[in-house]
């Protein structure tokens, strides 16, 4: 490899490498502030002086956590959501690149499809119009709202095809002449083949899922379905001190909210820290394999 050693050349790496640990900075600075709050007394912790590190020592936020039984109904309902809505999401995305994958001449209405996709990646109907589709369809406060909605994703579909348009094509001809059909072909030859972009788009799936809070906060009105997110949000808002009531001064004034909240929010990401170093190796081999064409 020939590195240029150019004035131009060494300000844009210096650029870069400040550019990225600014970045950086600013994405872990938050989450060592929440644990620093969780592990702080809570009285100082309510005194708004802890930075990034604890101030006093303190666990008893943590074992508060396991005393809150709606923190564990609404942990095994984001569980079960993200491991349903991982599993199906995998199958229709794989249904979805397939075909897309194939020439024009063996799937005539390709190019219709795919710009039927891309109209409804960058436009859609809006909240109203979700909401009256979820209504109409008696999803409302159901498991099932918190998973369908989500399931045809077109961007983690284009990546699928690209990977599946960039599989050698004489394979395709050596499946034809075994006789193979087109579901043989997609789910025994060529998902063992995709299982670095399956692992990518799983790893969006997980994270996706886990992190997110606002379709439970517009169709979910029981405590029972609401994901661990939602829970989170709705304590978070209510400390919020331009938003408190009297019951929310209340839980202030024992100097009990910060920390156990904290607490709450450090738990809750601890099951997609604890997944990603083992998905992480093929997080960028399944995209940059997907991403080049020949």
């Amino acid at each position: 490899m020939v590195r240029s050693h150019t004035l131009g050349s060494r300000m844009f790496d210096g650029s870069l490498i400040f550019f990225m640990i600014l970045i950086s900075v600013l994405s872990i600075a938050p989450l060592l502030h929440t644990m620093a709050l969780s592990f702080s007394e809570p009285v100082k912790a309510s005194s708004g002086n802890v930075g990034l590190w604890p101030q006093g020592l303190h666990f008893g936020a943590y074992g508060k956590v396991f005393e809150d039984k709606q923190f564990f109904v609404s942990l095994w309902v984001s569980i079960q959501r993200v491991v349903v809505s991982t599993a199906l999401a995998l199958v229709v995305t794989l249904m979805m690149a397939y075909p897309l994958s194939r020439e024009s001449r063996e799937f005539k209405g390709r190019n219709v499809f795919m710009w039927i996709f891309l109209f409804v990646m960058m436009f859609n109907g809006g909240l109203i119009p979700n909401y009256l589709a979820i209504k109409s369809l008696n999803l409302l406060d159901q498991f099932w709202v918190l998973i369908l909605p989500g399931l045809a994703n077109v961007f983690n579909a284009i990546l699928v095809m690209n990977f599946l348009r960039n599989l050698p094509k004489e394979l395709d001809e050596c499946s034809n002449i075994d006789g193979a059909g087109p579901w043989r072909k997609l789910f025994w030859i060529y998902t063992p083949l995709c299982l670095p972009v399956l692992a990518t788009i799983t790893l969006f799936n997980i994270v996706g899922t886990w992190n997110e809070y606002f379709s439970a906060m517009i169709y979910i009105s029981s405590k029972e379905l609401l994901p661990l997110q939602t829970y989170l949000q709705q304590m978070v808002v209510q400390i919020d001190p331009t938003r408190m009531d009297a019951a929310t001064m209340g839980r202030i004034a024992d100097y009990q909210g910060v920390t156990l909240e904290s607490a709450k929010i450090i738990v809750s990401i601890i099951p997609i820290i604890a997944v990603y170093p083992f998905m992480q190796k093929y997080f960028i081999s399944g995209i940059t394999l997907g991403s080049v064409k020949e």
